[in-house]
């Protein structure tokens, strides 16, 4: 690589689905890229032109996709490094500083790395029924591809111990179709039967679908892998939104011990 100069990486979020979630500056990332690698489908979202060459790749190649998207701005490329949502959020970012730890080419240390944040899935499930993150919270993955799923019931546990808020990413797929129900039921052993549960799904996009229901009704068998779960606190409440029925879900700013209500 003698005499090459050197390119750059930039990891990005492309948010939950619509265009109007992208941000300004992911969207100037990607119109000066050169380079786009990613999942698929998420590469699917960005508009072709002439001017990207598209490096996508299958799920759970995390570390190679990074390697990859390292390899190519040493060798003096403008690379976007994609994910979905917020790329620090159980995606893209976290994968690629683990590829720089790890060691490779030593010349992937002087690449010029910057990281863009996106919206989240969760915010913008919350921002569909209120506010439910209006007060402490916690965010858990239940995918037990990368951490044992005794560690998973042991953090839901303490959450639940601790009365926080708790958002749920990749609660179901059909490897693991038995993961959702399990969480559930170990949380209500430790949270009340009408504690507020809402499942957003495909927020943002032609087939979204979201359900507000209770930790006590609530059908796991609803959910899929696009399905964002926000669990209740002790202090989540529904509020009347207008005359037809439906409802506000909200956590006020303050904590009020349940039975001092």
């Amino acid at each position: 690589m003698t005499g090459t100069p050197m390119g750059s990486l930039t990891v990005i979020g492309l948010g939950p689905g619509p265009d109007r979630w992208l941000t300004p500056e992911v969207a100037d990332v990607v119109a000066h890229s050169t380079d786009l690698v990613g999942y698929g489908p998420y590469l699917d979202r960005i508009p072709h032109s002439a001017f990207h060459r598209r490096h996508g790749s299958d799920n759970r190649v995390e570390l190679s996709r990074a390697r990859l998207a390292l390899d190519l701005a040493v060798s003096g490329r403008r690379v976007a490094l994609v994910s979905g949502g917020d790329p620090g959020v159980f995606a893209m970012a976290s994968a690629l500083f683990e590829a720089l730890e790890s060691g490779g080419d030593p010349a992937w240390a002087e690449v010029p790395v910057r990281v863009c944040p996106g919206v989240s899935a969760m915010l913008a499930a919350a921002a569909r029924v209120g506010a439910p993150l209006g007060h402490d919270f916690c965010v858990l993955s239940l995918s037990d591809n990368l951490k044992p799923w005794d560690l998973v019931l042991k953090r839901l546990r303490l959450a639940a111990e601790g009365d926080f808020v708790i958002a749920l990413y990749n609660p179901i797929s059909k490897a693991r179709p038995w993961q959702l129900g399990a969480a559930l039921d170990t949380l209500r052993t430790l949270k009340a039967p009408a504690t507020p549960v809402v499942l957003a799904r495909a927020v943002g996009r032609h087939d979204e679908d979201v359900t507000i229901t209770t930790l006590a009704d609530c059908d796991p068998a609803t959910a899929d892998m696009r399905t964002l779960v926000l669990i209740g606190s002790s202090q989540t409440r529904l509020l009347p939104k207008g005359g037809d029925g439906d409802v506000w879900v909200y956590t006020p700013r303050s904590y009020t011990a349940v039975g001092d209500r």
